[in-house]
């Protein structure tokens, strides 16, 4: 009686040991997040400005938009092309896996102060949503979703 109840738990235990260890290990967001996005759709306030691939788009220009994220051995630098053609360059950091902040923005984004934060409100290996945290004075005061994607 013993050894059926010792094979069972040790069944039981080598089953539990497989299952736990063949789960997928998911990389931190400061890798996931590091890499080129692009425009998919862009919201002003609650208007969709910018679909791509869309023939009514209000902001076709955000066809240009490219966030290059990029992380070299701890050097966290960041290329920012906003709708109007402008290019930014500065650094990144995350604040906990939600909060992702350009900063010491060159040159300084209108309003800006060279720092802009967004809000991660999702994000895959394919796809990433931000929320802009304040207000955009190029798009009339509005605050900004950009769902991301890498091309």
């Amino acid at each position: 009686m013993k050894k059926s109840y010792s094979l069972i738990w040790c069944t039981i235990l080598a089953l539990t040991l497989i299952a736990t260890g063949c789960k997928k290990k998911v990389k931190p967001v400061s890798e996931r997040i590091a890499k080129a996005w692009t425009a998919e759709s862009v919201k002003h306030g609650p208007t969709v400005v910018y679909t791509r691939g869309g023939s009514t788009n209000a902001v076709p220009a955000y066809s240009a938009f490219r966030l290059t994220l990029n992380d070299a051995s701890g050097t966290k630098t960041v290329s920012y092309t906003d709708f109007d053609g402008s290019t930014f360059s500065g650094v990144w950091e995350l604040d906990g896996d939600s909060k992702l902040i350009l900063k010491e923005l060159t040159p300084q984004p209108t309003g800006s102060g060279g720092t802009i934060e967004f809000t991660i409100t999702s994000l895959d290996d394919a796809r990433l949503v931000l929320t802009r945290l304040k207000t955009s004075p190029k798009t009339g005061g509005t605050i900004n979703e950009y769902t991301l994607s890498n091309p």
